[in-house]
């Protein structure tokens, strides 16, 4: 059974990892900026995997990777991580990590599409059936009626909201492009290769910037640093690993859709940990997720 689900349970051990990933990266771009984290959590996650690379594969460079690999994931980091991220942690700081999450509920199906026109993917009646319910019950959890004209209200700043949706964009095609750049090349080695691709696009914008004093700054900032070395373990290192993983054995679209479940994940830390208050509608909304995702291991 586990053996037949592998890329389903990689996608639902990359959504663990990316509940906590944002929760940190938040706290840490509140402190010294999202960009800073941004480049900071990419050195780190580099190192990280170089090292374990070098323990499993005896490579602390990905050397044998082809340049058919090279080019794609090249793409694919550029697209995921610079575009995509860079919008995403900046919406971190400006709306929150669990609205972010919230709205990135918009990558299973841009992903599932993107899948569907690049690279030919088919999708069973119970894949369609399980991401339909997966994105209602998280649509339920977003979607807010305002209290005269039962109009949808946004309920909180739409740059922050436009931020995180340029965000979900990246994250689609960045997946798709680090799919069909990957073929059955090594997941770890392959993020590696996108991390790479990434802190040269994050030198460049930095640099553009003028950002490199607040980037000296920040990593004297021990509280920030301790936050983002834990995002950057479960984000850039394990998180991004495990949905290359993925993707590698499932579709892009019925990987997306599980560890999209990171929105619903999330609010439990919200209520016991944060203290938030949570409304009995997304508590609905988180219930009609999960079932939504059983339907992808049928």
């Amino acid at each position: 059974m586990f053996e037949s689900h592998v890329g389903e349970l990689a996608a639902f051990a990359t959504a663990v990892c990316w509940t906590a990933t944002p929760i940190a990266f938040e706290a840490a771009g509140k402190r010294i900026g999202s960009l800073t984290v941004n480049f900071i959590r990419l050195l780190i996650a580099f190192v990280l995997i170089g090292i374990f690379t070098f323990v499993t594969r005896g490579m602390f460079l990905p050397m044998d990777a082809t340049s058919t690999n090279w080019t794609w994931l090249t793409v694919s980091g550029i697209i995921g991580f610079v575009i995509g991220d860079l919008f995403l942690f900046e919406a971190y700081v400006r709306i929150g990590a669990r609205i972010s999450l919230l709205i990135m509920a918009a990558v299973p199906p841009i992903t599932a599409m993107a899948g569907f026109l690049m690279l030919g993917e088919t999708l069973t009646l119970m894949d369609m059936l399980g991401m339909f319910i997966t994105v209602g019950g998280i649509a339920l959890v977003i979607l807010v009626k305002g209290n005269q004209d039962k109009k949808v209200k946004l309920s909180h700043p739409l740059k922050g909201i436009i931020y995180a949706f340029i965000g979900a964009l990246g994250q689609s095609f960045g997946t798709v492009y680090s799919k069909f750049g990957m073929g059955e090349y090594n997941a770890f080695a392959a993020t590696q290769i996108r991390i790479i691709a990434a802190i040269v696009g994050f030198t460049i914008v930095v640099t553009v910037r003028k950002h490199w004093r607040q980037i000296c700054i920040g990593l004297k900032d021990f509280t920030a640093m301790r936050h983002i070395v834990i995002g950057s373990v479960f984000g850039p290192f394990i998180g991004v690993s495990l949905s290359l993983l993925a993707v590698q054995h499932t579709t892009t679209g019925v990987a997306s859709t599980i560890t999209s479940i990171s929105r619903i994940l999330i609010i439990p830390i919200s209520i016991f940990i944060f203290k938030e208050k949570i409304s009995s509608k997304e508590v609905l909304g988180a219930l009609i997720t999960i079932v939504g995702v059983s339907f992808l291991f049928i």
